[in-house]
């Protein structure tokens, strides 16, 4: 086999406690305008608020959109595009969780490619380099500060679509992870899931031929040497620290490790993409509204169950970094024990069992199985192959919450 790796990330990465302090800094690098898109958590979080502040009283001018919604709805990022348009910042700023970083994404493109959204959804079709912009994570979990990808809800669709380059990647990503002291129990679960998610596919996912063309056609390359670091690294801290990060919100020791874990997953599925739980979920957060952080993170067990026997030894790994593994087991044993040490984690952390406690009925089952299937990218990056019947049999597995009939397989 041969070694092969890709990387893509931010020109800079800032990450610790107190690294927000440093945006006025980071900004003037890149001009003395700045467009900031964030949520109405912006006025509400006295540390927002002071970062805010913090650009103004080094003489930077400063417009702010606080009306990102969850999901983006075309919309929404017309009306902050409009309004960055009149005011024609140097530099965007993404403040709160992956909607408001996405926005700024989209809102970056759109300010240097003026057009429809719907003439970049896909991989590779935005033309060139957009506004610069800064992420700023306030939650640990989509990894959006550092990927190539926004996602957005289009009307005309039944899902969510995306729009991937590697042009969309901040110029830079602060993280600090005493942004996130705030962030409620429930979210820090839900978030700190997407990103454990994120980082067990982009582990487990296709290895593809590695020729020269791969990474010049395709944004997202499938799993290679440089994807699994930073898989390796975001499994480890996550396993290690999101049960205490949920149930202590105080403990900054956590938080950080989560939000550090989060970075990794998201370096990691940058450039490895996602898979079966990431196309399953689309639909099923369509017709449920539920976050997608849970129902992917809902979806894991069985997808892990499903791709078992393609990937024992990386699933042993995961076993081992979740500090389950005895002398002696053996790779097949440790692969068990790998999902049920995920299993464990999420039920500990207060995930839905199945997609039923999602609010899926049984009536919807057949819709979601043939609508993931649409999902060409995510279901081609599946380390096990997919049709329609083991798509339903995986939906119908998450649907009832038994694992059993998976692993059979």
């Amino acid at each position: 086999m041969n070694l092969y790796g890709v990387s893509r990330s931010p020109s800079q990465i800032l990450f610790g406690a107190g690294q927000r302090h440093a945006l006025p800094a980071v900004v003037r690098a890149y001009g003395r305008r700045v467009f900031i898109c964030s949520d109405k958590r912006l006025r509400q979080d006295p540390a927002l608020v002071a970062l805010a502040n913090s650009l103004e009283m080094a003489g930077i001018m400063v417009a702010i959109y606080e009306g990102t919604i969850a999901e983006l709805p075309i919309s929404c990022i017309q009306e902050a595009a409009a309004l960055a348009k009149a005011f024609n910042p140097d530099v965007i700023i993404g403040l709160g969780g992956g909607s408001c970083m996405d926005i700024a994404k989209l809102v970056a493109l759109l300010l240097a490619h003026p057009a429809e959204l719907s003439n970049y959804y896909g991989e590779f079709r935005v033309p060139g380099p957009v506004r610069p912009l800064i992420a700023i994570p306030t939650t640990a979990g989509t990894g959006s500060e550092v990927t190539p990808v926004a996602v957005l809800a289009d009307p005309a669709r039944a899902t969510k679509v995306g729009i991937s380059s590697p042009y969309l990647i901040p110029v830079v990503a602060l993280c600090d992870p005493e942004l996130t002291r705030s962030c409620p129990k429930s979210l820090t679960a839900i978030a700190g899931a997407d990103a454990l998610t994120h980082a067990i596919e982009a582990f487990t996912s296709v290895r593809k031929s590695p020729t020269p063309e791969l990474a010049q056609t395709q944004v997202f390359v499938g799993k290679n040497a440089m994807s699994d670091v930073h898989a390796r690294v975001a499994i480890s801290a996550l396993a290690a620290h999101l049960a205490q990060a949920v149930e202590d919100g105080n403990d900054m020791q956590a938080r950080a490790q989560v939000m550090y874990g989060a970075l990794h997953a998201g370096l990691a599925f940058g450039v490895a993409g996602t898979a079966a739980a990431h196309a399953i979920q689309y639909p099923v957060g369509a017709e449920t509204h539920t976050a997608h952080g849970a129902g992917v993170a809902a979806l894991m067990p069985y997808v892990m169950e499903f791709n078992r026997r393609s990937r024992i030894p990386e699933f042993a790994e995961i076993a081992r970094l979740f500090g389950v593994a005895s002398v002696g087991d053996s790779d097949a044993l440790l692969s068990r024990k790998a999902i049920d040490a995920v299993d464990a984690l999420f039920q500990r952390i207060g995930i839905p069992r199945s997609l039923s406690e999602l609010g899926l009925s049984d009536g919807q089952v057949h819709v979601v199985s043939i609508q993931a299937m649409q999902a060409t990218r995510l279901v081609n990056n599946n380390p096990e192959a997919l049709d329609e019947q083991a798509m339903r049999r995986i939906v119908d597995a998450a649907q009832s919450g038994d694992r059993s009939s998976l692993a059979a397989l």
